[in-house]
């Protein structure tokens, strides 16, 4: 087994995600290859650089502009929490210039030194700001997982479509040469034909249950709740944790499944279209009154070309887990076919056999979208009004097939997708398809956005 290991932390994924960041994982002849068809990302002189608006003044959201800062103007900051406005404004306030702070996305929207928008929200809030940006005319970066909804994917495809935006879904994994690199091995037949994906993805938190706490003075509460129903605040259900509850998020599934399922669809050649039938389960009962987006699972998929794909917790055995060899399955993705596999995570890729990785791809072999830059990429498709490595279309798919699982989890019973007329098809469709939305709370439904 040829195995070429790179360790890298979540929080060092995006500085190291590059090819000169990982060039110690990554096989010669593809080093190479790179070097003599990348292009540099152009300069930008001082008037060359475009007003960015952050919304969602988080962590996340405040990495992601300090990213972005690199090649525009920090213009405005806005969030609903009043200490992450003053936080961000600290942070991007550049040669005395203070950003404006702002409270409400849609003014925001109305400035005519914004072109584009950082959406680091939490998800329940991305579609909206989201249709809010492409109807004001901006060009968009937002944070994964990019809808909570399937019926938001479909509406805001279509909306970026209409208008020309140009959308950058933050799938950074993307823009790892790793995964691109198991990707086109796997979609040239380096490992025969390809049979099973197993997606391995961490396990939930099962805790709680949480009382009710009173609302900082600094955060408006109920705009932060938004479209989903009144409920008390808890402290753990606002912010980072907010991903562990079905009324914001959905889970593990949803969060790292955004970006595995991402790579998974791509290495399938699969990546505008879906699975044809999925088969979720949970396997813990989650506790009354604590996070209730399912912590432990398995999804089992199926494909119309044949592939099954299983999605997974990583402390579940799964029978087809090639490289925890019957143990727990690990982080990462496991691409197995008939002659052989390919497993890559956030630090390696490896494979069953050594001429896997060292033998370079042939003239005329199916090459993938080349991006070394994730943000980078997007700002040099803003100038050129081409389509970035993961645009909406894209975004909207993957993490569709988080979505099924989780309403298959939900309803405790397998499903049929039709991933054309994205609607559930067959036995138990009716009830299925009202999952496809959810009711939005007014005044925060698609009208608040006109």
């Amino acid at each position: 087994m040829s195995s070429i290991h790179f360790p890298v932390s979540r929080r060092r994924f995006l500085k190291t995600s590059t090819v000169a960041g990982v060039a110690a994982a990554l096989p010669a002849w593809f080093l190479e290859e790179h070097r003599c068809s990348a292009a540099a990302l152009k300069p930008l002189s001082p008037n060359d650089k475009p007003g960015i608006a952050l919304v969602g003044g988080g962590g996340q959201g405040r990495g992601d502009c300090s990213w972005a800062s690199n090649y525009g103007n920090v213009v405005a900051v806005c969030d609903v929490d009043a200490k992450h406005v003053e936080e961000a404004a600290k942070q991007f306030t550049k040669d005395g210039k203070v950003p404006a702070k702002l409270n409400d996305f849609r003014k925001v929207m109305e400035r005519d030194d914004v072109h584009i928008i950082i959406n680091g929200t939490p998800d329940h809030w991305h579609t909206l700001i989201n249709l809010a940006a492409v109807k004001a005319g901006k060009d968009i970066y937002s944070e994964k997982p990019l809808t909570l909804t399937i019926d938001e994917g479909k509406r805001l495809v279509k909306a970026v479509k209409e208008k020309g935006t140009v959308f950058q879904t933050g799938s950074q994994q993307r823009s790892d040469p790793r995964f691109r690199l198991a990707c086109e091995l796997t979609r040239n037949g380096r490992i025969g034909k390809l049979q099973h994906i197993v997606v391995g993805l961490p396990t939930g938190p099962r805790e709680g249950p949480f009382k009710a706490l009173p609302v900082p003075p600094e955060l408006n509460w109920d705009y932060w709740l938004g479209q989903t129903p009144v409920t008390d605040y808890r402290g753990v259900n606002c912010h980072g944790n907010f991903r562990w509850w079905y009324q914001f998020s959905g889970g593990q599934m949803t969060d790292w499944g955004a970006h595995h399922n991402d790579i998974a669809q791509w290495g399938n050649g699969t990546e505008l279209s879906g699975p044809v039938e999925v088969d979720g389960k949970g396997l813990v009962e989650m506790i009354p009154g604590g996070y209730d987006a399912m912590a432990k699972y398995r999804i089992d998929f199926k494909y119309a070309n044949g592939v099954t794909m299983t999605a997974v917790d990583e402390s579940t055995v799964t029978e087809r887990n090639v490289v925890g060899e019957g143990k727990t399955t690990p982080n990462g993705i496991q691409f197995i076919g008939t002659d052989g596999w390919i497993f890559v995570d956030r630090g390696q890729i490896k494979a069953s056999k050594p001429e896997s990785l060292e033998e370079p791809l042939p003239a005329g072999a199916t090459r993938l979208y080349k991006s070394d830059n994730h943000m980078g990429t997007f700002f040099e498709c803003i100038r050129s009004r081409k389509d970035p490595i993961c645009r909406a279309e894209i975004g909207h798919r993957s993490i569709s097939v988080a979505h099924l699982g989780v309403i298959s989890v939900r309803l405790k019973r397998p499903l049929k997708w039709n991933p054309e007329k994205e609607e559930f098809v067959g036995d138990g469709a009716t009830e299925a398809n009202q999952w496809l939305s959810r009711e939005m709370r007014k005044p925060y439904d698609y009208s608040y956005v006109g």
